[in-house]
């Protein structure tokens, strides 16, 4: 199961099935072919060079007979770059032979070669539902935690097909599922049928992480008029209601800047906490639990003035 070195193949010698486990970003792609034209290709693409032949992958040239499958785990972006600038010859590094390691050693090096999380989640439903290992084979196997592991599986369950689908063709940022709709799903009771519609709605329109913040609140905790805007697709009368995303910091004044700093801080801390104490490695000592029980005390004090504060100032901030 070793790796082959550097080669030098046919870019149509590809099996492509796992492109659609990899996220796209047209922006990124643009740049790196920009990169490519000037420098050309500087990393090799990376997969794995089975023995069986593949007859059902047609109008693929290269595959089957006795060289087997190069099926493709790592460069899609640099594939799509070559194809599109005619570049025939790629480089290529073997991970080995046998799939299942193939996929493990790319998680395994997801440090330097940037795997999302969702990337990462996707790659081990594959080791599950496909090849069959267990979560706790998987964690061994990547030298992870059981919890690691099942936290990137409950991921898979949680996200529908469609979601799913528009997150990894680049139309839904990855940061706004990951940090406001599932906070939403936590925090609000909102159902994934909820969630579904709301990202059907705004997936593929351009909008910045900003924007889709401003209209998750407007949509899940706003009035019927305002969902029945989004719905109708009437972004314009939506955006005409909602605070400008380029307002001019040095219109604030110190005191109004030092609020603006606490609360983007008290968001923050309150979206680690929320990832944090569900990890089973808390608590395995007394130590924990007895400092944790006097400032979780602390701030259930506090909860009831600091929501209704908080509340007051999101319902002005509204009407401005």
């Amino acid at each position: 199961m070793e790796g082959k070195g550097l080669q030098q193949v046919e870019i149509n010698s590809f099996d492509l099935h796992y492109e659609d486990y990899r996220m796209k970003n047209k922006v990124d792609e643009g740049a790196l072919c920009a990169s490519i034209a000037e420098h050309g290709i500087r990393e090799p693409l990376q997969g794995v060079d089975t023995k069986e032949s593949s007859p059902s992958q047609g109008g693929l040239s290269g595959l089957g007979g006795k060289d087997g499958r190069k099926i493709l785990l790592n460069g899609f972006k640099r594939y799509r770059c070559a194809k599109k600038m005619g570049i025939m010859i790629v480089p290529y590094s073997s991970l080995g032979n046998d799939e299942t390691f193939g996929i493990i050693q790319l998680i395994r090096i997801a440090n330097s070669k940037s795997l999302t999380i969702l990337e990462q989640a996707k790659l081990i439903e594959e080791l599950r539902s496909v090849q069959k290992l267990c979560v706790g084979e998987i964690a061994r196997l990547l030298e992870k935690s059981k919890s690691w592991v099942s936290m990137r599986v409950g991921l898979t369950k949680e996200i529908s097909k469609e979601v799913m689908e528009k997150l990894f063709k680049g139309e839904f940022p990855v940061y706004s599922y990951m940090y406001t709709m599932r906070q939403f799903m936590r925090m609000n009771r909102i159902s994934k049928k909820e969630i579904d519609e709301f990202v059907r709605l705004t997936a593929g329109k351009s909008l910045s992480v900003r924007e889709i913040e401003r209209l998750a609140h407007g949509y899940f905790q706003g009035s019927e008029e305002f969902r029945e805007q989004l719905r109708n697709g009437n972004l314009s009368w939506i955006m005409r209601r909602r605070p400008k995303n380029n307002q001019n910091p040095e219109a604030l004044n110190e005191t109004e800047r030092t609020a603006i700093r606490e609360l983007d801080l008290v968001l923050k801390y309150m979206q680690r906490v929320i990832r944090v104490l569900p990890d089973t490695r808390i608590g395995k000592g007394g130590e924990f639990y007895a400092q944790a029980n006097i400032l979780s005390g602390g701030i259930i004090r506090e909860m009831a003035t600091f929501t209704k504060t908080i509340k007051e100032l999101y319902d002005r901030s509204g009407e401005m």
